[in-house]
């Protein structure tokens, strides 16, 4: 029986009803081996492959073979926009079964929750965040809930591999599949994963089951990409100097780009009219202050407003209203966007995304890459980069385009290579231990310290954290009256923890900064961080607006719609880049490739780069000296390894070499004055790399590296001992340092 003829009869109403001819390769595979095994299942397929119908296809087969007696199926994904947009999907597949679909997040509605937790049935799509939530608040319910629950699908498994929100989220489900007594299957979706095997075993841990990587044919990939470089302000590199006869189309060029204020603007502004684009920022920051131009633009033009805004801080409303604009395929209009928008979410037919500077990651790059090239056209992605012009009396560093050089970067290693981030498993979760050691009190009431750590150590995610360290944890929580002993020797959350664990920002691992709801009338904005005092000007939802009154107790902002243009402010945002990204870009300095998607004013900026690069000595030797005493170091090494040197000459070097005045930009450059040559430079930080030292050794005296959003609530020890061996990779340096001698 072929896996077409397997499926259950509305399923194959479906496939008829959409037209389709033949099943994709990848449906092929998934209904191969989710109807003929009983392992997990990680499906990785390009995005808009088909792979949420290619899972649910044969799960749904099965539940209507054999109903559940609760909820079947638990669907998890990151964001709430995309299970909204996949909530309409999936309702839509399951209309004529009778299997329910329902939402649990925090703007799903009351009512069809109630209904669930009545009758549980059918297919729950939730949040990580919701999902602590519920365990925590409706504990007495997970049993019925969930005690036949048959698969648990994971949408964009790749953005849950390298940080405490992944951690949590599979410490969750050990916890819930343990409380139901339930063991289901585990099917993971992504689009940019770099290593399937090593998450195929992060999708597995703790379930008992091995995972099943599908194998098939992924069809060519037809990619449109074109990158730009500008100046903030005239004139462009390459000015003057006529285009060669083999310049990429016309469509892309800068020539039409108005003269605006800020010419990569106004590049964008010019090449979105009359079309539907996204135009991603690195920050929620930066999305506002583009949107605000943007729009500007359009008024000085007296042409129709056509662009629209959507980030984290902005409220349901607000996103939701632009995501459905976008859907209307008669629809020209565009938005700015951050990672909200980077998610698996169908926005219709787009026609091109913009990218301003360089993403963080492949990963990133990828999804947002994916965001167009749906309904069978081709992938099109256009990079935006800009800098300042440097100052005449600039020195090495500063005359390097490093945005410029990490966009090539991140395209050229996906197109050589296939690479992506892997999974982040080294590290020593301290901050999630307290949340789930707390968030475990709080739902099961009093525990022995015995019970407490056989439930919460026991977690996959925990192997590497010793009982000794545990023990350490729980009487500093005691000593802080985070949790309180009983006259029977049992713990229980304290006076001081139930101010944590009660508050709704609990759910959440990743740190959040305190925020303000803005208001003006009756319509709510959304939300920032250090509100201004009255009379000053803030900007939301790409607009600026004077703040009437600010109700600090009640964390409410109330403010007028007025003219302008000034900067937000949502929290600082970091980036983490990996190492092969960095030593990617040297070999772009190092190589004479013309890359054929960079257009004139990027492929002059890089030609000046590498002729600099070049005159420098830079190919040679990663440390040149800028005059006197003054050096930079090029180290190309990623955020973590970076930080791990900059502590490393700092604290096991500056004697020797009689280092002094260290000031770095990440990850790019480090400058110093020193008082030794570069060849001595090469051999003492060679022979203390040698040396045998602990990590711990990096931190600095008194120092409490607070990295993750718990920490503040750790034993100093651990917040130490957890930033040495689990945040800097000192290996990576090591390797570094040593490869210069």
């Amino acid at each position: 029986m072929s896996v077409y003829e397997r499926y259950a009869p509305f399923i194959r109403d479906y496939i008829y009803r959409a037209g389709w001819q033949v099943l994709r390769g990848v449906q092929e595979a998934a209904g191969a081996a989710i109807f003929n095994s009983c392992d997990n299942v990680l499906l990785t397929a390009s995005t808009a492959s088909g792979k949420t119908e290619a899972a649910f296809f044969p799960i749904l087969t099965l539940l209507e073979e054999d109903p559940p007696r609760s909820v079947g199926v638990l669907y998890i994904a990151p964001l709430k926009a995309l299970i909204n947009d996949q909530f309409g999907r999936l309702d839509e597949l399951c209309e004529e079964s009778g299997i329910k679909v329902c939402r649990w997040h925090g703007d799903a509605s009351q009512s069809q929750k109630r209904k669930l937790l009545k009758k549980p049935s059918g297919i729950l799509q939730i949040t990580p965040e919701s999902l602590e939530s519920l365990l925590l608040n409706k504990h007495m319910e997970i049993p019925s809930l969930f005690y036949d629950l048959r698969f648990i699908v994971i949408d964009e498994l790749h953005s849950l591999l390298r940080g405490d929100r992944g951690l949590q989220t599979f410490c969750l489900l050990e916890r819930l599949c343990k409380l139901a007594g339930c063991t289901p299957r585990r099917i993971g979706l992504s689009a940019t994963i770099g290593d399937p095997q090593a998450a195929g075993r992060f999708l597995a841990a703790g379930s008992g089951r091995p995972t099943v990587i599908p194998q098939f044919e992924g069809g060519k990939e037809v990619w449109r990409i074109s990158m730009e470089h500008f100046f903030m302000t005239e004139p462009q590199a390459g000015d003057g100097e006529p285009e060669p006869a083999e310049a990429p189309p016309s469509e892309a060029s800068t020539d039409t780009a108005p003269k605006a204020a800020d010419p990569g603007l106004g590049y964008i502004f010019e090449h979105t009219r009359g079309k539907k684009c996204l135009i991603f920022t690195n920050s929620r920051e930066e999305c506002e202050g583009v949107c605000q131009s943007l729009r500007q633009y359009c008024e000085a033009r007296h042409e129709p407003e056509r662009f629209l805004i959507h980030h984290g801080n902005l409220s349901a409303s607000y996103r939701e209203s632009a995501e459905a604009d976008m859907k209307d395929d008669d629809s020209l209009l565009s938005v700015c966007a951050t990672a909200t928008l980077e998610l698996g979410i169908d926005i219709g037919r787009l026609e091109r995304a913009f990218h301003l500077n360089a993403p963080f990651t492949v990963s990133g790059f990828l999804q947002r890459m994916g965001r167009t090239g749906r309904r069978g056209n081709p992938s099109e992605m256009w990079f935006v980069m800009r800098e300042e012009h440097p100052e005449a009396r600039a020195m090495l560093p500063e005359m390097i385009p490093w945005y410029l050089l990490q966009g090539i970067a991140l395209v050229q290693l996906y197109l050589e290579e296939r690479f992506v981030e892997p999974p982040k498993t080294d590290r020593l979760p301290y901050s999630l231990l307290y949340h789930q050691t707390m968030s475990t009190l709080a739902s099961c009431g009093e525990m022995t310290p015995g019970e407490l750590a056989a439930r919460v150590l026991t977690l996959s995610c925990f192997q590497r954290i010793s009982q000794d360290d545990y023990r350490l944890l729980l009487r500093h929580l005691l000593e802080i009256e985070h949790i309180s002993r009983t006259e029977n020797g049992g713990l229980i959350v304290g006076l001081a923890g139930e101010r944590i664990v009660n508050n709704y920002k609990f759910y959440a691992v990743f740190q959040e900064n305190i925020e303000y709801t803005v208001r003006t009338g009756s319509e709510e904005l959304g939300t920032i961080v250090k509100p201004p005092p009255v009379g000053d000007k803030i900007a939301i939802a790409g607009r600026v607006w004077a703040v009437d009154e600010v109700d600090h107790k009640k964390r409410l902002v109330y403010c007028t719609l007025v003219k302008g243009k000034i900067p937000a402010y949502f929290g600082d945002v970091a980036g983490d880049i990996h190492t092969r990204i960095l030593e990617r870009m040297r070999g772009v300095l190092r190589e004479e490739n013309n890359y054929p998607y960079l257009l004139k004013h990027a492929r002059c900026r890089l030609r000046d780069a590498r002729d600099s690069f070049a005159k420098s000595g830079l190919a040679e030797s990663p440390l040149i000296n800028l005059g006197g005493r003054m050096w930079a170091l090029f180290p190309w090494l990623g955020s973590y390894a970076f930080l791990a040197l900059e502590r490393f000459l700092k604290i096991r070097c500056a004697k020797r070499l009689g280092l002094k005045g260290l000031t770095s930009v990440r990850p790019y450059y480090i400058q110093f004055t020193m008082q030794v040559s570069a060849e001595e430079f090469y051999r003492i930080a060679a022979e203390e790399a040698a040396q045998e030292f602990d990590a711990q050794e990096l931190v600095y005296p008194k120092e409490v590296p607070v990295f993750e959003k718990y920490d503040e609530y750790v034993p100093e020890e651990l917040i130490r001992k957890g930033f040495a061996y689990g945040v800097l990779d000192v290996e990576g340096m090591k390797r570094r340092v040593k490869s210069w001698l």
